[in-house]
């Protein structure tokens, strides 16, 4: 089940801080730093981060999320989260086709360019690659782009 996260409730923060932690380690490893921003978060950098949160419920407990901001026609996916206890499961895919429902003409999406489950991910979903950016010597981005068609 996908569901809006209110990031002012303080298990759900706990819980969705706690899963961010280990899940962006897992890509730390593939990208090779730790320099990456929701590692450095605190909980309260992140319940106050303004970006909307819909969680991926199992069995009651949390085991992903995609975070977003829409701006005009574009929708900027800003994180996408699973807990890697639940890795390979098909909930990563399942998040972004919930993205899709919010009626934007456009989603955007960056990774790690090393994040190779991320890369096939954004790729398997129609995502083209627009960029790569050095943003630090030896860390490079990947900036997808999906242009949706308008229902009619």
């Amino acid at each position: 089940m996908i569901m809006r996260l209110d990031l002012q409730d303080e298990q759900t923060v706990q819980k969705l801080w706690s899963m961010q932690q280990r899940a962006y380690r897992v890509e730390a490893e593939l990208i090779g730093t730790e320099d990456i921003p929701p590692l450095q978060e605190s909980v309260e950098q992140l319940r106050t981060c303004g970006e909307t949160f819909y969680g991926y419920i199992v069995e009651g407990e949390l085991a992903g999320a995609a975070s977003f901001l829409i701006e005009g026609e574009t929708l900027d996916i800003h994180r996408m989260i699973v807990d890697p206890i639940h890795f390979r499961k098909g909930i990563a895919s399942q998040l972004l086709a919930s993205v899709h429902e919010h009626g934007c003409s456009k989603i955007v999406v960056a990774t790690g360019s090393l994040n190779e489950p991320a890369v096939r991910l954004y790729g398997r979903h129609g995502f083209i690659l627009t960029d790569q950016k050095e943003i630090k010597p030896g860390l490079w981005l990947s900036f997808f782009e999906k242009t949706i068609r308008p229902r009619l």
